[in-house]
């Protein structure tokens, strides 16, 4: 699945492909993984995760990228891998990436993540559950472009993260209200959307 969205400006340095990690073992239990402390040893990709990126891989219909950037979670990290070993590249961890911490929901069924987005859809800064603020994931996400576009030019660069932040990221480079960010066409597992120059 591919989403392409047309930059803000003319002036971007750099093309990014923004991509969802594949389908992982938390989204076949169906359980919310967003902590480091669970995220980053365990809950990978699943059989099915693993397939996916297999096909993506042999049938890649994006640029080619020269730099891969993730996420420090094992089913970013393992995604960046499948991705780098095609094109001969080295993967690097950028820990701003990261899944949107979703406080003491962690653990429980990803059947509680509506109610966090209706409280967004209210107010981007809430940190109500003890969950990330939208503002802050999107901050950070943003940061990480920032930091590419003064660095290097003619590049494109892989990041691989996570739906919400992606989501987020998205929202925010679009213009609109962090409060929408559930509008968005919701990022499937091993999906991409390119951004940047050329797009």
């Amino acid at each position: 699945m591919s989403n392409t969205l047309q930059p803000l400006s003319d002036h971007w340095r750099n093309r990014y492909l923004l991509m969802r990690h594949g389908h992982s073992q938390a989204n076949q239990q169906g359980v919310i993984v967003s902590s480091p402390e669970r995220g980053i040893e365990n809950f990978g990709l699943s059989t099915y995760g693993e397939q996916q990126l297999a096909q993506l891989v042999a049938d890649w219909q994006w640029p080619a990228p020269t730099r891969v950037v993730h996420s420090d979670f094992l089913r970013t990290t393992q995604t960046a891998a499948r991705v780098a070993a095609k094109f001969g590249l080295a993967p690097s961890v950028d820990a701003r990436l990261r899944e949107r911490n979703f406080g003491d929901q962690e653990g429980l069924e990803d059947k509680h993540y509506p109610s966090i987005w209706a409280l967004d859809a209210e107010n981007a800064d809430h940190q109500r559950h003890g969950v990330e603020a939208v503002s802050m994931v999107a901050q950070r996400m943003q940061a990480v472009i920032a930091d590419w576009e003064q660095k290097v030019s003619g590049e494109t660069i892989l990041l691989v993260s996570h739906g919400d932040p992606l989501q987020i990221l998205l929202t925010a480079l679009a213009g609109k209200p962090l409060t929408t960010h559930r509008e968005q066409t919701p990022l499937a597992p091993a999906s991409i959307t390119l951004y940047g120059y050329g797009v």
